[in-house]
C-alpha cells in the first residue's frame, strides 16, 4: 500500500490552516484563548475562500494546478509552525541580519521578526512513539500541566505501565516543589517485568523526548501591509521571468492569482489586527499591594488593631524571614512609654506593613495618607514586562528619569537560570525591541536609559539602541565586571580556545541630544590627588575659533583660540585682581579658593607675558568608562530583571 501524495490544493490549504491554527499552545489566558478563537475562525472563512475560487476558476479550469502550486509557494513562505507570519522559508530565512540601505535612514538592522510583537516560546511537547536500543517507549503528555509564558520548568518522568508487547509508557509532567524523576525506581520495576535495562539508555530515551522543537509565537503588527508588500516583489519575478509574450487569458489567469491572494491576505490580517489590537490594550490589575512603614500610620489605635490581626503572625515570620525582627520578637515590644505617653519604640518605627495580610485594614491604613500617588516612593510590578509596561504607560509617560535593564542575556542555555535565556537572535531582538520602544516614552526629555549585556548579546543591543533612541543619543559604552570570567574549556597541557570574558557592556542612551550633565568623580586616592598650578592659556593653533580670539590682559592671538570664553576669562582676571590686592599677604590662593567655596578661577599673564589660568588643586578623579574597579555579581548573588 502507497502513500497518497498530497496534492497542490490539499498542500495550500494544509499551509492555510496551519497560519490560523498552528501549534498547540499551552498556558491559560487571553492569547491562549485567542488561538482558539483563530482556529474556528478558519473554519468559517475557509468555505468562504473556496467558493470564491471555484467560481473564479469557472473559465479557466486547467489554471487550477498552477493557481494553488503558486499560492502554496508564496504563503508557505511566511507562515511559521507557530502560525505567526513572517520571513519563514524564504532568502531571508538563512540570511537573518543584513545591511538595509534607505533614504532616511544611512544603515539599519535588519532581522527577520524585526516587524513583530514577541509573544512568547513553548516547547510543545506531543505524544511521541520511539525506540532506543531495541526498547520501544511511548511518551504521554496528555497530564502535562501548562506552564506560564517563557517560565521555566523541568521535566520529569514517570512509569505508567508496561504494555503486553513490552512497550515502555513514560507519564511526562513538570517538577513540582523540586521533585525529580525517579530513575532508579523506574529502573527496578522494569526488572521485574523482565525488561533489563540501564541507566544509560533510560535516559537516552527521556533527552530524545526533550529535544522536540520549541516554538515562537509572535503577531505581526501590520499583516496586511506586510504580506502585499511581500506578494508584489514575489509576484513581480514570478510574472515576468522567462515571460516572452502574454495574452488576454494569460493575464487574466494571473489577475486570479492576485485577487485570490489579496482576498487571502485581507482574511489573515484582519484577525492579526484584532490581535495586535488586544495584545496592546491596557491589561486589568489582578491584585494590588502595598507596603506601608509603621510611621507613616499616625493613629496608634490602628496600629494597634494591625498587631492584635489573625494574620499579623504571617506578617512576623515574614519579617523574621528578613532579618528585619529577632526571633524572640514579640508584638508588644512595639511601642515604649515616655513622658508624652505610649509611642512607636525608635528600634520599630520603620517595620514594614504589608496590606496583603491585612485586607480588611487595607483602606483604613491607606486613608492615613491624604494623597496616596505623592505618598508612594516605589512601585514594584509583577507581570509579564512589557504588558507591565504598556498598561501604566500613561500614567509615567515622559516621567521617568533613569531607566536601567538588566535583560535576560542572549545564552546557549537556560540552565542556570529561573527563566529562558536560549533565545534564537532574530527572537531575542524582537522581544528587546518590543520593549525598547515603549520604555523610550517613559523617560523625560532629560532622561536616559542603561542596558547591561554580554559578548553575546552587544552586537544586537548596540543596533538596537540606535534603531530605537538614535545614533544621535548614544552617550558611551560602559565595561563593568562580571560576576566570574568565563574562559573556553582548556587545561595547561592543551592549551586554550579562548581568553577569559571578565566584563560585560553598559550601553547608555539619552532621550535627547542635547542633554548635558556634570562629570562623575570619585575620591582620589593619596597618589592622584594634585596641588594647585598655573598653566597655558592658548589651546595652539590646533584649534581655531575666531570667536574665541580676544584681548586679554593687553595680549592678543591671531591663530587658534583662547580656552575660554571672553566674559568667564575676564571675570578670572578680576578674581585674581582681588586676590593680589587684598589677600595675598594673608593666605595662599588655595586657601583662598578654599575660603570661597572652591567656586573662584583665576587668570594672570606671568613674567614672560604668557597668559596662564589656574588649576585648581584635586582630591578626586574624574570617572570613564572603566568601571572593573566595582565588584560585579553573578547569578547566585545577584539578580536580573
Amino acid at each position: 500500500m502507497t502513500n497518497k501524495v498530497k496534492s497542490k490544493e490539499d498542500k495550500f490549504y494544509q499551509a492555510l490552516q496551519d497560519v490560523f491554527i498552528g501549534a498547540k499552545i499551552e498556558g491559560k489566558g487571553g492569547f491562549v484563548n485567542l488561538m482558539k478563537i483563530k482556529s474556528n475562525y478558519y473554519r468559517k472563512i475557509e468555505q468562504l475562500l473556496k467558493l470564491d475560487i471555484e467560481k473564479a476558476l469557472e473559465a479557466y479550469p486547467s489554471f487550477r494546478d498552477e493557481l494553488f502550486d503558486k499560492l502554496y509557494s508564496f504563503f508557505s513562505r511566511y507562515f511559521s509552525e507557530s502560525g505567526s507570519i513572517y520571513f519563514n522559508q524564504t532568502p531571508f530565512h538563512n540570511n537573518v541580519y543584513e545591511k538595509v540601505y534607505t533614504e532616511d535612514k544611512d544603515v539599519i538592522l535588519f532581522w527577520k521578526t524585526q516587524m513583530l510583537y514577541y509573544v512568547k516560546t513553548d516547547r510543545v511537547f506531543r505524544n511521541l512513539e520511539v525506540e532506543i536500543d531495541g526498547f520501544k517507549f511511548y511518551f504521554d503528555v496528555s497530564n502535562l500541566e501548562h506552564k506560564k509564558a517563557n517560565e521555566k520548568r523541568t521535566l520529569i518522568f514517570g512509569l505508567k505501565k508496561v504494555r503486553e508487547d513490552k512497550t515502555i509508557e513514560i507519564a511526562v509532567s513538570y517538577s513540582e516543589k523540586g521533585t525529580k524523576t525517579r530513575t532508579e525506581e523506574i529502573l527496578k520495576t522494569l526488572k521485574k517485568e523482565g525488561i533489563q535495562m540501564n541507566e544509560e539508555q533510560l535516559e537516552r530515551a527521556f533527552r530524545v523526548f526533550e529535544k522536540q522543537s520549541e516554538v515562537d509565537f509572535f503577531i505581526n503588527k501590520n499583516a496586511k501591509s506586510f504580506l502585499q508588500e511581500q506578494f508584489k516583489l514575489w509576484s513581480y519575478q514570478y510574472f515576468w521571468e522567462g515571460a516572452k509574450e502574454w495574452t488576454a487569458d494569460r493575464v487574466n489567469q494571473l489577475q486570479i492569482l492576485k485577487d485570490i491572494a489579496f482576498k487571502i491576505i485581507d482574511f489573515i490580517s484582519q484577525f492579526e489586527d484584532e490581535l495586535v489590537k488586544i495584545w496592546n490594550k491596557p491589561k486589568f490589575v489582578k491584585n494590588s499591594n502595598y507596603v506601608v512603614t509603621l510611621d507613616r500610620l499616625k493613629d496608634i489605635l490602628l496600629i494597634k488593631r494591625i498587631l492584635e490581626d489573625k494574620n499579623i503572625a504571617e506578617q512576623i515570620k515574614e519579617w523574621k524571614e528578613l532579618g528585619i525582627v529577632e526571633e524572640d520578637f514579640q508584638t508588644q515590644d512595639v511601642f515604649e512609654n515616655s513622658l508624652e505617653g505610649e509611642r512607636l519604640a525608635k528600634k520599630y518605627e520603620h517595620l514594614p506593613i504589608d496590606t496583603k495580610y491585612f485586607k480588611d485594614l487595607e483602606l483604613e491604613i491607606l486613608g492615613q495618607s491624604e494623597n496616596l500617588d505623592q505618598s508612594l516612593d516605589g512601585w514594584l510590578i509583577k507581570s509579564e514586562n512589557y504588558q507591565a509596561l504598556n498598561t501604566i504607560l500613561p500614567k509615567f509617560k515622559e516621567k521617568v528619569q533613569t531607566i536601567y535593564i538588566d535583560p535576560p542575556f542572549n545564552l546557549d542555555s537556560s540552565d542556570q537560570f529561573m527563566y529562558r535565556t536560549n533565545y534564537k537572535d532574530a527572537n531575542w531582538a524582537t522581544l528587546l525591541e518590543n520593549r525598547l520602544r515603549i520604555a523610550r516614552e517613559w523617560l523625560n526629555e532629560r532622561g536616559s536609559i542603561f542596558v547591561r549585556c554580554d559578548y553575546n548579546g552587544n552586537w544586537v543591543v548596540r543596533c538596537l539602541m540606535d534603531e530605537v533612541f538614535g545614533k544621535e543619543n548614544f552617550r558611551n559604552e560602559i565595561i563593568v565586571n562580571r560576576g566570574a570570567s568565563k574562559a573556553g574549556l582548556f587545561t595547561q597541557f592543551e592549551g586554550i580556545n579562548s581568553l577569559a570574558i571578565s566584563y560585560d557592556n553598559f550601553y547608555w542612551y539619552s532621550k535627547n541630544e542635547g542633554l548635558r550633565f556634570k562629570p562623575f568623580v570619585k575620591e582620589a586616592s593619596k597618589e592622584q590627588k594634585t596641588k594647585g598650578k598655573w598653566i597655558g592659556f592658548d589651546k595652539g593653533e590646533a584649534y581655531d575659533r575666531p570667536t574665541m580670539r580676544y584681548e586679554i590682559l593687553g595680549v592678543s592671538i591671531d591663530k587658534g583660540q583662547w580656552k575660554w570664553s571672553k566674559e568667564r576669562a575676564q571675570k578670572a582676571v578680576e578674581n585674581y585682581k582681588v586676590y593680589l590686592e587684598s589677600y595675598a599677604d594673608k593666605m595662599t590662593l588655595e586657601e583662598y579658593w578654599e575660603k570661597n567655596d572652591k567656586k573662584l578661577e583665576f587668570i594672570r599673564k606671568n613674567e614672560n607675558g604668557k597668559i596662564q589660568y589656574w588649576v585648581e588643586p584635586r582630591d578626586f578623579v574624574y570617572i570613564d568608562n572603566n568601571w572593573l574597579d566595582v565588584t560585579g555579581y553573578s547569578a547566585t548573588t545577584g539578580f536580573q530583571t
